[in-house]
């Protein structure tokens, strides 16, 4: 998918019970406000309403991202998004498949307690705050997936954004910085973050 990207939410996933419906995987894929560690020169928090235009559309919830393991989706009714005061919130009606029984079990016992999401970005704010800190917000997404997951799920891009805006910060350390170099060089810095965010999730 073009400009997928992937982020971890911390809070924790869990199994309910819903009668005769079976097992149901509660957790939240996001957390608004909230901002993340170092995403490789940057930090970033999703805001309110990130997720509005994305809760009716075609949105599948897989089993650690991987599309041949499909938990539910929107479209079937076994998967049910919503936003609310604390993030994006999930439920899942798993399938009785292999995939499903495995992510039941495994949920319960505590082994994956987390969940991440798969999204391609419509709307971002990106600004320099301090001479080692950039911040992006992101105001509006398209969501492809929500899954628990076995371990983080950051960026591709990590290591080589970070080589890059080490670089940039070195460049911006030099003669630049004389005559109105600085707001240049944070500009530069974070044009730099986002083509290299696009080409790492075009790769």
């Amino acid at each position: 998918m073009d400009n997928r990207e992937i982020r971890l939410s911390t809070r924790p996933v869990e199994v309910r019970e819903d009668g005769d419906n079976g097992p149901v995987i509660v957790g939240y894929a996001a957390v608004f406000d909230q901002w993340s560690e170092d995403l490789g020169g940057f930090v970033e928090r999703v805001r309110p309403g990130a997720f509005a235009g994305a809760l009716q559309g075609d949105v599948r919830a897989l089993w650690n991202h991987d599309r041949n393991m499909v938990l539910g989706r929107t479209v079937a009714g076994t998967l049910t998004l919503t936003e609310d005061e604390i993030g994006l919130r999930y439920e899942i009606q798993p399938p009785d498949s292999t995939w499903g029984r495995d992510a039941v079990v495994a949920i319960r016992r505590g082994d994956v307690s987390q969940s991440s999401f798969g999204f391609q970005t419509l709307r971002d704010e990106w600004r320099q705050a301090g001479s080692d800190r950039v911040e992006r917000d992101l105001l509006e997404v398209n969501l492809f997936d929500v899954s628990p997951v076995t371990f983080p799920a950051y960026p591709q891009a990590t290591v080589s954004v970070r080589a890059q805006a080490d670089a940039i910060r070195e460049q911006g350390s030099g003669a630049g910085s004389r005559d109105g170099g600085d707001a240049r060089n944070s500009r530069a810095r974070i044009e730099a973050l986002r083509r290299q965010i696009d080409l790492e999730a075009n790769s």
